[in-house]
């Protein structure tokens, strides 16, 4: 039976020194490895990669990413909904639908704990 991760709450950009910087505590590794996991969807990284190349910056609707990705809008709003979780992107609602947009500095700030370049993001 797989182990299960015990729940944090990781909707807050990360902060903790780059992993490079010395070995990391507990709960550092742990909140790096629930943000990753998140991402670890071939899915929600080109979901991804769509809202922050949203030009307009109003956010885009579920039903226009739902046909993008080829999926279903239930299915693509649980891949948004484990996103919104890591703090990757912000959903807002308006009327009837919800319409996502990247949260930036959260991905730039994980870059920097992973340490990668500047511009990774």
């Amino acid at each position: 039976m797989p182990k299960t991760l015990p729940m944090v709450d990781i909707s807050a950009p990360i902060c903790c020194a780059p992993v490079s910087s010395g070995p990391l505590n507990d709960g550092d590794a742990l909140e790096i490895a629930l943000r990753l996991k998140a991402l670890a969807d071939p899915v929600r990284i080109k979901l991804v990669s769509m809202l922050l190349t949203d030009e307009a910056g109003e956010g885009v609707c579920t039903c226009d990413l739902a046909t993008a990705v080829g999926l279903t809008e239930a299915t693509t709003s649980h891949h948004l909904g484990q996103l919104r979780k890591a703090g990757m992107v912000v959903g807002q609602r308006r009327g009837m639908n919800v319409y996502y947009r990247a949260r930036p500095e959260s991905l730039q700030a994980l870059c920097a704990v992973l340490g990668a370049s500047t511009g990774c993001c």
